[in-house]
């Protein structure tokens, strides 16, 4: 067999759940972005989504104490804002002026979307009781909004230790879901 042992610590390296995204959450005022590649959908309708947030993040104490948010979805063309978010903490640095990131108005919640990005989903904390045990959140999603000209735009994927990759062609393969 040529397959080797893998560090349990990397397993997340294999199993990614889907694109980089950009959660952004409003505290008296003051809103924040970060970066986030732990996240997975739930349930179909009412959209449901799983997200995990350290509990050392400045968003985490946010999203606990106001229970909403924004997910938004940057493209590829968005790497290095993405990135800068990841690396710097919303604690003592306003991470939209820093990374040329426009905040507009939700219609269901507090926190903003980014106007950057191609689609952005207004999001409700509906279930914490696995906050204290995983740090996983589950959301639903009550607003949902997306660039008509955004095409199929190429998405980040986060592989671990700065790397990434990026979504490539689309196929379409027979399928019974409609």
């Amino acid at each position: 067999m040529k397959k080797r042992k893998l560090p349990l610590s990397k397993v997340y390296t294999l199993i990614e759940p889907g694109p980089v995204v950009l959660v952004t959450t409003m505290d008296q005022g003051r809103p924040n972005v970060m970066t986030l590649a732990w996240h997975t959908m739930l349930d179909f309708e009412p959209p449901l989504l799983g997200m995990v947030l350290s509990e050392q993040n400045h968003s985490f104490a946010v999203l606990r104490k106001t229970k909403a948010c924004v997910i938004n979805l940057p493209s590829v063309a968005l790497r290095k804002a993405v990135v800068g978010c990841g690396n710097t903490s919303g604690r003592d640095t306003d991470k939209f002026a820093a990374f040329g990131l426009t905040p507009r108005p939700a219609k269901q919640v507090a926190a903003p979307l980014i106007d950057e990005c191609f689609a952005s989903l207004e999001c409700v904390v509906t279930d914490t009781r696995m906050v204290r045990q995983y740090n996983l959140f589950v959301l639903e999603v009550v607003q949902a909004w997306i660039d008509p000209d955004c095409g199929q735009p190429k998405t980040l994927h986060h592989c671990g230790t700065g790397n990434f990759m990026v979504a490539g062609r689309r196929i379409t393969l027979p399928s019974a879901m409609k």
